[in-house]
């Protein structure tokens, strides 16, 4: 496209080319044929909805015309938020946040703008719209990073929250980032975003950075929940009940204890997240989250206690999964590093829930688990389940599942992950070359190789 080319250039070409007059475009775009004219003549500025009906008349696809728009009416002097505001709306409705980034590029140094930006940014994370708010939020960031306001503070929850995927290194980046917006936060806001914190760290085995953030978060939520009992105020709006937040800290930190190797300490924390005798008279919303820490607090039990080595609890830990579905995923993470651990057969147990060694979204009565988290424990079954059949000689199973292993760490950007396969390695070679002629394992060995190879470069240049 002509850098030079204007919107009115473009029309003219087009009504020249089908030898088309300007009533009969009216016809066709539904625009005035008084506004047509005045904008072939340069009098008259053209406005989007104008724009878009033109740019439909013409064939092309929505959005065509937009860089156009944004040098001839959206930069320099021409910058008026009655004309932006609905041009980076409409561009949200379709999904072209590239020009969004160009138009709000303007408005960096433009502090007047900031507040209507982020208003605007906050309807479209309201309405779903999350991608597109981005480079609002963005700009709001990057206009008042010297403002230390809570609007730069939440802004950047909006963009952490909103940037967390799949890819491991992109969400270190992005909690290391945001951690320091915390406590600038307004208050409602704090409870989940510790929250996220510690989900995120907890996927990347940042056990301190887990203790830190469960602590905050343990000391806010009863200060909260005793400042609404005793002293009678108003419960402040978060997207859980205070006593999700307090249970939740307990949970967390019996984690980082059991990773921590404190098991007595572990097995404390359990207990009480089961507790609840504190809170007094729980609302219906309350019983609920009550209900599901007790759960869960039934089956850490089993858990870490397996996992310390408790291996005759076995069979009770499978009786408490057999009509609780949504605890089958972590009780097979613990059985089968039990196993390992330990050296026990679970040949059985794999074959009867062989249906949910398989990835997907883990749910609780009281919402989703964090993605984050589900996928590091996925690479971690994966990884166990590969050191499994190999220590019972099964080669094929046992490579399957170690080359499954590196092929999701590699595609979650997860170092961890990839090391915990790459672990194996020892295991494997001594199994093939001491156990004779393996020729499917040694093929599948290779493979594994010289993925880890092409492999080994992305980690070091991301």
């Amino acid at each position: 496209m002509n850098e030079q080319a204007t919107i009115r250039d473009h029309l003219e070409r087009y009504l020249k080319r089908n030898r088309m007059t300007i009533n009969r475009f009216s016809e066709i775009s539904g625009v005035n044929s008084g506004t047509l004219s005045g904008t072939l003549k340069g009098n008259r500025p053209i406005g989007l909805n104008q724009l878009d009906r033109i740019t439909a008349g013409m064939g092309l696809p929505e959005g065509h015309l937009y860089d156009l728009y944004i040098n001839e009416y959206l930069v320099g002097s021409n910058l008026d938020w009655r004309r932006l505001r609905p041009f980076l709306y409409r561009c949200a409705e379709l999904g072209h946040t590239a020009y969004m980034e160009i138009a709000v590029n303007d408005v960096v140094d433009n502090l007047s703008y900031v507040p209507l930006l982020f208003e605007l940014a906050e309807q479209l994370y309201d309405e779903g719209k999350l991608e597109a708010c981005k480079p609002l939020y963005s700009c709001v960031a990057e206009s008042e990073k010297l403002q230390h306001s809570e609007r730069l503070a939440l802004s950047q929850y909006r963009l952490f929250s909103i940037g967390l995927s799949n890819d491991q290194v992109n969400n270190l980046t992005l909690a290391t980032r945001f951690e320091l917006f915390v406590e600038r936060l307004d208050e409602q806001y704090q409870f989940d975003a510790l929250n996220d914190l510690i989900n995120v760290y907890a996927s990347l085995r940042r056990w301190d950075k887990v203790k830190q953030f469960a602590d905050q978060l343990q000391i806010k939520a009863f200060v909260q929940y005793d400042a609404k009992k005793t002293l009678r105020q108003v419960e402040i709006k978060t997207k859980k009940k205070i006593i999700f937040y307090a249970l939740y800290s307990y949970l967390a930190l019996s984690e980082v204890s059991y990773q921590y190797g404190k098991y007595e300490e572990t097995l404390q924390y359990v207990a009480k997240y089961a507790d609840y005798s504190w809170i007094k008279d729980p609302t219906e919303e309350e019983k609920m989250v009550i209900l599901q820490f007790q759960d869960w607090s039934e089956g850490n039990y089993y858990y870490f206690r397996l996992l310390s080595g408790e291996t005759d609890l076995i069979q009770d830990y499978l009786k408490y999964i057999s009509d609780r579905k949504k605890e089958i995923f972590p009780a097979l993470c613990a059985i089968v590093t039990a196993a390992n651990r330990y050296n026990f057969n679970i040949d059985a147990v794999l074959e009867q829930y062989r249906s949910h060694l398989v990835y997907e979204e883990q749910s609780s009565r009281i919402g989703k688990v964090s993605k984050q988290y589900t996928n590091d424990q996925y690479g971690i079954l994966l990884a166990g389940l590969g050191t499994y059949y190999l220590r019972n000689n099964d080669y094929d199973k046992g490579v399957d599942y170690i080359r499954r292993g590196m092929e999701f760490a590699i595609e979650n950007m997860n170092k961890d992950g990839l090391l915990d396969c790459l672990g194996l390695f020892d295991d494997l070679q001594y199994c093939v070359t001491g156990r004779g002629d393996k020729p499917s394992a040694e093929q599948l060995i290779e493979k594994i190789q010289r993925l880890y190879s092409q492999e080994q470069s992305n980690y070091k240049k991301s």
